[in-house]
């Protein structure tokens, strides 16, 4: 398994490919390199050239991050590379007072098998109505 910390030399094409592949939406190659440059850890993994996983954060710094757009392809799911991922970004985020992430729906057992907990209160404004079903409480 290769792993890449670098958004250099990276197909963003592979990339929207995964992002479509695990069923959220279409996403723009460029769009995607611009917000991945903009993130403060990033992991590829590869297995041979094939692109099979990938996460990332977002940051002030030194006290909130975020864990954000942690996929695994899905062939490749259930193998632990997605605990792979998690673990090498928080390992990074070492040190902050609060680290959160937001579970792409019907994935929290995930995360909680992984040790993270569910929050008491976290809010959204959400921008469709799509986010609203998928996300929002009732």
């Amino acid at each position: 398994m290769e792993k890449r910390y670098s958004t250099q030399n990276v197909d963003w094409k592979a990339i929207a490919a995964l992002f479509a592949e695990v069923g959220w939406g279409e996403r723009q190659p460029e769009q995607i390199r611009a917000a991945f440059e903009k993130s403060s850890h990033v992991i590829f993994l590869y297995e041979g050239a094939e692109l099979v996983a990938f996460g990332r954060t977002m940051d002030d710094g030194c006290y909130y991050a975020m864990l954000v757009d942690v996929l695994v392809k899905p062939f490749c799911q259930g193998r632990g590379l997605g605990r792979e991922i998690v673990d090498h970004l928080r390992e990074q985020l070492a040190g902050y007072k609060f680290v959160t992430l937001t579970a792409a729906v019907g994935k929290d057992d995930f995360y909680l098998k992984l040790g993270w907990s569910r929050q008491k209160s976290a809010m959204i404004w959400p921008m469709s109505e799509q986010q609203r079903e998928a996300h929002v409480l009732k």
